[in-house]
């Protein structure tokens, strides 16, 4: 039995589901509603013929279109790739320097010297170029080898103490233990210290700086402010690569570490250590 009623003010059926005493009446649907869901049905029926969409066993239906999100992709990629072909030339033709003249080409190998150092660079020098412990810090003014654009692409390209790269940076700092008493080695580890802070026992200093004259001043300068030529350090600035104070410098000189660069040139090509160099010189240490 049917619980329809006719509604008595709006002459219309129920469809016979009250609740608390309020009946729903039996209107028909807006007519716009229904003619949108029906063209939902034609446009999604479109689609499937138009554009992949039914799933098969190995494959799905292709569309008669021809459409591929992956090759949409890879259409896009060609572009990209036919976009940067003309900045890879050009870095290509030009030196280091002439591309950080050209604003444009110097923001392209930014970018693509930032991407190449994030995957060759950061084990030693870190993500942020900080460095570490007998990792130079490449944001400083601290350069072993030079910090203009050139001098660090010439480091990059043929690395340091780096035996299969006949052009590779060598310098090899003597072990002074088998030179210098262990006494002259605290005097002239004291006279070292003194020039960028304190020392434990001043009456070292003199003594000292006449050890560093003697056997030091030859690489480091007179003035002990280094020389990029040799990868000597500046001795002034209180920038340390394997530790500060007079005891680190004391066991540099009685036995010194000599870090390994590898050289870059053959590993990644000339474009890329060039677009490397720009990076690092844009950090803001570089000359």
């Amino acid at each position: 039995m049917s619980d329809k009623k006719i509604d008595e003010i709006s002459g219309v059926a129920t469809t016979g589901h009250e609740w608390d005493g309020i009946q729903e009446l039996d209107n028909p649907m807006p007519r716009w509603w229904l003619w949108t869901f029906y063209a939902t049905i034609v446009w999604a029926l479109a689609y499937t013929i138009a554009y992949p969409a039914w799933p098969m066993l190995t494959s799905a239906t292709k569309g008669v279109l021809g459409f591929s999100s992956r090759g949409a992709v890879k259409t896009e990629l060609a572009a990209a790739e036919a976009a940067k072909d003309k900045y890879v030339e050009a870095v290509k033709a030009k030196s280091v320097t002439e591309i950080e003249g050209d604003d444009s080409l110097r923001e392209f190998a930014v970018a693509a010297g930032g991407a190449a150092f994030r995957v060759n660079c950061v084990q030693c020098h870190g993500s942020g170029a900080e460095g570490s412990k007998g990792f130079p810090n490449l944001n400083d003014d601290d350069w072993l080898w030079g910090g203009s654009p050139e001098q660090i692409y010439k480091t990059v390209t043929h690395g340091v103490r780096f035996n299969t790269d006949p052009d590779t940076h060598v310098s090899d700092m003597p072990a002074f233990s088998e030179i210098l008493e262990p006494q002259q080695i605290t005097e002239v580890s004291a006279f070292v210290a003194s020039l960028s802070g304190a020392v434990r026992d001043q009456a070292m200093v003199a003594p000292g700086k006449q050890i560093f004259a003697d056997n030091c001043a030859s690489c480091h300068g007179e003035d002990a402010k280094g020389n990029p030529e040799l990868g000597a350090p500046n001795l002034t600035d209180g920038i340390w690569l394997y530790g500060k104070g007079e005891d680190a410098i004391a066991a540099q000189v009685r036995q010194p570490k000599l870090g390994v660069m590898p050289a870059w040139g053959a590993r990644l090509g000339d474009v890329k250590v060039k677009e490397l160099a720009v990076f690092v010189h844009s950090l803001g240490g570089g000359k």
